[in-house]
């Protein structure tokens, strides 16, 4: 199981994490209070660790936008949040595979409402994030994860919103493939050091004695 520590927006944030050593670092690009410009984005980028795989969060952005930050390295995979559908994902990896260069990753967003009414997810995506909406922050009715619009997913899946340290125990007993944290890892509305470390630590326990 892999972990996910999202929404870095301060230099300090990039900190805690390349102390902690999650497996991917998020940077949002949409609106949100932790919403980054490409610049800055960028700027943190070069301070993270290089074995941290950095994901930019989207919703409903241009290709050429997404484009530019995966060519530039300051992402390595797009998350999708919004309406972008099959095709859309389709023209962003092509975009993205000019030149011999490997086409972009993406984890498509399924909001909670759409997996209980068993809706098709989009098709192309290298993975999917499961949460109750876009960054709500909440945990959404973990026993929709029994649904058959689950079940259909046939791809590796992210859990999102309202992970934490009182409830991270539960949540990796779901099995998904990742766990999606960022507000979890907060105090007062910034990132934790504490949390962010004993999160990660918590995950990575599991996963070693899993493979002892």
């Amino acid at each position: 199981m892999k972990i996910k520590i999202c929404g870095l927006f301060h230099d300090e944030d990039v900190d805690y994490v390349n102390e902690a050593r999650p497996d991917y670092a998020g940077f949002v690009f949409a609106e949100s209070r932790r919403k980054v410009s490409p610049s800055f984005a960028a700027q943190l980028r070069r301070r993270l660790a290089d074995e941290i795989v950095p994901v930019g969060v989207f919703v409903n952005a241009p290709v050429a936008d997404i484009i530019a930050l995966y060519c530039e390295n300051v992402i390595a995979i797009a998350q999708l949040h919004g309406t972008e559908d099959g095709e859309f994902i389709a023209r962003l990896k092509e975009a993205s595979a000019t030149g011999g260069v490997k086409p972009i990753e993406v984890i498509k967003t399924i909001k909670s409402a759409e997996l209980e009414k068993n809706a098709p997810p989009a098709a192309g995506a290298d993975y999917y994030l499961i949460d109750s909406g876009a960054g709500s922050g909440k945990a959404f009715d973990w026993a929709l994860l029994n649904s058959a619009g689950m079940k259909s997913l046939k791809k590796p899946w992210f859990l999102a919103g309202g992970i934490g340290l009182g409830n991270i125990e539960q949540a990796m007993a779901l099995n998904p493939f990742a766990l999606d944290v960022s507000s979890g890892a907060e105090t007062d509305g910034v990132k934790d050091r504490e949390k962010t470390v004993q999160l990660v630590s918590i995950v990575k326990e599991a996963r070693k004695g899993k493979n002892e």
